[in-house]
């Protein structure tokens, strides 16, 4: 028996099961059919969402929708804009509704949504992109229609939410980033108490001048909402920026058209330490431990409608008065305290809000800091009337208040100064509206960095304020080896300050003695190459290896700049270059340099060029002058130049050339990539010899070629024309001279010093060895000199450290001795003609004829005898 119920709730709950998995399947095509409904007939924008689904499991009695990436993008004029997108929408309801009739509304009791965005636009002309609700005349008659959905929502969640909001008109953009926010209440009937529970981040820009960036704020509230009136009263309730706690009270109620305001808000409590809650967290320390005297406080009223041109009057008082705070564990304090701040709008006009900082001041020991300030016209053209007037021991700063920094300031900051300006001047530069006075001076500063390669002191920095500019009269400054001396002027600084522009400047740089390592900030250790690194510190290593990763070089766009600098010696890697002038314009991400001087290798260097890093590969153009420079070291000591003309290494003596070079940089080095060179250079030898042991070429040529002495080729006055092209040189023929042996070399090598050259050389042939000497020696002198000069090739190929060299040496010889024998086998033949024609045709006296010889004829006749012999009669 109790087998049987067993087995008959076990049916009966897989039938349960059963039925719960399969209902969704059947009620899905009708979800999916509601929303779209609802979306069709409300809204006029490109709505999408990847998919709705039923589960009866998650919320079980209840049942849970599910729509997936949903977006809404807007129409025209805001056409592609998104206006709300998220992740997922969760609706829960009961699951009755399920059963209702098509036309009839579902009760929706629970909304959540994770992982969203909304994006409020206000365009120039005061339309908003939220505005996308279908318009129109015909009233619908109860019959024809109903909702899809009707709310008697119970609670609600919004998880990882981003909210945005931008008018064109003010300018005014605030965003509040990661809200995760949630409700409780019955939205069944006409009134309710909403318990709520928000926190986000908030960031308030106005223009291109930021208020308030990622700014913690979080409200616990109870709300009384009253539907019928559109109204919400706060209750109980507490808020916090930061860690300033704020209380509220009054309501907001949404009209026609408009908002109408009724608000007041306090700090509950005036202790000081309110004011250091304002400070974000990771800088204000433990406020638990911190004695405070004194007070601070902040009252406020907002009061009026919300519409079209017309904001609700408000007045935010913030206060402080004579109080002082220390941290237990620091020996100094900051007194005498003094804030007094208002916001007021007294009109309704967005243009009438004003900001009067009537004063602030502060004590640290014997030195005061005094500021007072207003701004007039916020919301349009913001009118700036500030100074500033006072003493501050920068040391003083992390002995009175918790600053996290590896080493401390030092130094004294004395400031007097006074601003008058408005945003319209500067963004006009109509410098006759703006008016500045005063000086700044900052002595014995010391600072210490993971951004700098060394610690930086300050001597004297002195600046004065006018009108126009902003005056360096005097920055004297050591780093490491290096000093520093460098005045000039700043133009267009509050522009840059407060609406981004250009940065205009002009200085004059001096220096005894400047090593650029100094500001060359240490590349990080890579931890990864540490052995037996075990698994679980992987993610670690990766993390390293990234943090590690040096990032591009950029040249600030924001920088138009000309610096005029001189300096006695500049050390940079192993070059130390004297004499050093020149001037540097900074200008679109460009650096040009121009007329840059210097004395090095024993002769000087001229260039003019410049860099940019506009695009995503940075590039150069270089012209450089090199004047009666030490061969053997710039070409040994400059990389470039070693690949340029690695032979180089082995010719002793001075150089003047002209190169013209061109390439792409190394994104983070920015040292040249000699793959992409193009240019070319023109240069001439002076007083130059060879040490052909510096060579592995030039000692493989002269194994090959016995008659060159390399040592003794006479490089004087040869000029030299190379090309760059691609990651290849390419050497024009030229010709050099060794005693009566004229040569001319071209060809080409690579970057990668592989090469391919021919040396042809024009070589009289008592060059060529014994052989073809032995053959000369039977000629007369004259039959010699007829004898020209033999052609011979070289070829040179492989690499300049190991080189193959062959030459046409052995049949270049072989040819002049076939030569000289032809010559004088013509020779023998033309001298036995002769000979033969004056036997056959000579005296026929008789045999007894007594007649003396004549000796002319008879050499020629042992000379045809001899011919005769040697042609008709047989080979010893």
């Amino acid at each position: 028996m109790k087998k049987k119920i067993f087995i008959g709730i076990g049916a009966s709950l897989f039938i349960i099961i059963g039925v719960l998995a399969s209902i969704p399947l059947f009620f899905k095509d009708t979800i999916k059919a509601k929303i779209q409904e609802t979306i069709n007939e409300n809204l006029n924008a490109k709505v999408a969402f990847a998919d709705a689904d039923i589960s009866l499991f998650k919320s079980f009695p209840k049942a849970t929708i599910s729509l997936e990436k949903f977006t809404i993008i807007n129409h025209a004029p805001f056409e592609g804009d998104t206006l709300v997108a998220f992740d997922e929408l969760n609706l829960k309801m009961s699951v009755t509704e399920l059963w209702k009739d098509k036309k009839e509304p579902m009760s929706l009791e629970a909304i959540s949504i994770k992982n969203g965005l909304a994006n409020i636009l206000f365009n120039k002309e005061g339309k908003g992109n939220f505005d996308i609700a279908k318009k129109t005349n015909e009233p619908t008659s109860s019959n024809e229609k109903s909702e899809p959905f009707s709310m008697n929502i119970q609670n609600y969640a919004v998880e990882n939410f981003r909210f945005k909001f931008y008018d064109e008109r003010s300018k005014i953009k605030m965003v509040l980033d990661s809200i995760q926010h949630s409700g409780k209440g019955d939205f069944g009937s006409q009134k309710l108490d909403l318990q709520t529970q928000s926190v986000a981040k908030v960031s308030l820009d106005m223009d291109k001048m930021n208020y308030m960036k990622n700014v913690v704020i979080t409200l616990d509230a109870v709300l009384g909402i009253d539907l019928s009136a559109n109204k919400y009263t706060f209750k109980e309730n507490k808020a916090k920026i930061n860690e300033l706690p704020l209380e509220f009270n009054g309501f907001i109620q949404m009209l026609q058209g408009e908002q109408l305001y009724d608000l007041t808000f306090k700090t509950p409590t005036s202790s000081f330490k309110n004011f250091l809650g304002l400070v974000p967290a990771q800088y204000a320390g433990n406020l638990e431990t911190v004695k405070t005297s004194g007070d601070f406080t902040i009252n406020g009223k907002v009061k009026g409608k919300l519409k079209e041109n017309i904001i609700p009057t408000f007045n935010i008082a913030i206060a402080s008065n004579n109080a002082s705070f220390q941290y237990p564990q620091l020996p100094k304090s900051v007194r005498n305290i003094v804030i007094d701040t208002k916001i007021i709008n007294d009109s309704g006009a967005l243009s009438d809000t004003y900001v009067n900082l009537d004063q602030l001041s502060f004590q640290i020991d014997q030195d005061v800091f005094n500021a007072k300030a207003s701004i007039k016209n916020v919301a349009t053209n913001p009118n700036v009337n500030a100074a500033l007037k006072g003493t501050i021991n920068l040391g003083n700063f992390t002995k009175a208040y918790p600053i996290k920094i590896d080493k401390p300031l030092s130094g004294i900051l004395k400031a007097d100064i006074t601003t008058e300006f408005n945003m319209q001047a500067v963004e006009k530069n109509e410098y006759e509206k703006i008016k500045n006075a005063g000086t700044l001076h900052l002595t014995g500063f010391n600072y210490t960095g993971p951004e700098m390669a060394k610690p930086v002191q300050i001597k004297l920095a002195q600046v004065s304020f006018n009108n126009s500019q902003i005056k360096l009269n005097q920055l004297d400054m050591k780093t490491g080896s290096s000093d520093l001396k460098i005045n000039g002027v700043l133009e267009n600084f509050y522009g840059f300050f407060f609406r981004k522009q250009t940065l205009k400047g002009n200085f004059n740089m001096g220096s005894t003695q400047l090593y650029v390592a100094d500001f060359m900030a240490p590349a990080p250790v890579n931890s990864t190459n540490k052995p037996n690194s075990s698994t679980s510190n992987s993610e670690e290593n990766t993390s390293s290896v990234k943090k590690g990763k040096k990032e591009a070089v950029k040249i600030p766009a924001f920088l138009d700049c000309t610096i005029s600098a001189k300096a006695n010696t500049v050390v940079y890697d192993n070059l130390a270059l004297k004499n050093v002038s020149g001037k540097m314009m900074i200008k679109n991400e460009t650096v040009s340099l121009q007329n840059v001087k210097t004395d090095i290798f024993n002769g000087t260097i001229g260039f003019n060029g410049l860099v940019s890093t506009k695009g995503n590969t940075p590039t150069f153009n270089m012209n450089l002058n090199l004047d009666k420079v030490d061969i053997t070291q710039s070409f040994t000591q400059l990389n470039l130049l070693k690949n340029i003309a690695p032979i180089a290494g082995a010719i002793t003596g001075k150089l003047n050339s002209t190169i013209k070079l061109n390439g792409n940089l190394d994104a983070v080095e920015l040292t040249p990539d000699i793959k992409t060179l193009t240019g070319d250079l023109l240069g001439q030898l002076l007083s130059a010899s060879i040490n052909a042991n510096n060579s592995q070429m030039l000692s493989a040529l002269g194994s090959q070629l016995k008659f060159l002495d390399i040592k003794k080729i006479n490089l004087n006055d040869i000029k030299a024309n190379l090309a760059f092209d691609k990651g290849r040189v390419i050497v024009k023929p030229f010709k050099i001279k060794y005693q009566d042996i004229v040569a001319e070399v071209g060809g080409t090598h690579g970057f990668d010093q592989n090469m391919n050259y021919n040396i042809k050389l024009d070589v009289p042939a008592k060059y060529l060895g014994g052989d073809v000497n032995k053959l000369l020696a039977k000629l007369s002198p004259n039959e010699a000199s007829k004898i020209e000069s033999v052609p011979i090739n070289a070829l040179m190929t492989g690499n300049f450290k190991s080189p193959k060299v062959t030459t046409d040496l052995k049949q270049a010889s072989s040819n002049l001795a076939l030569q000289i024998a032809k010559s004088q086998k013509d020779k023998y033949l033309n001298q036995g003609v002769d000979a033969l024609s004056n036997i056959l045709g000579g005296n026929k006296k008789g045999k007894d004829s007594t007649s003396t010889k004549d000796p002319k004829k008879e050499a020629i006749k042992n000379t045809a005898n001899q011919v005769l012999e040697g042609l008709f009669g047989r080979r010893k």
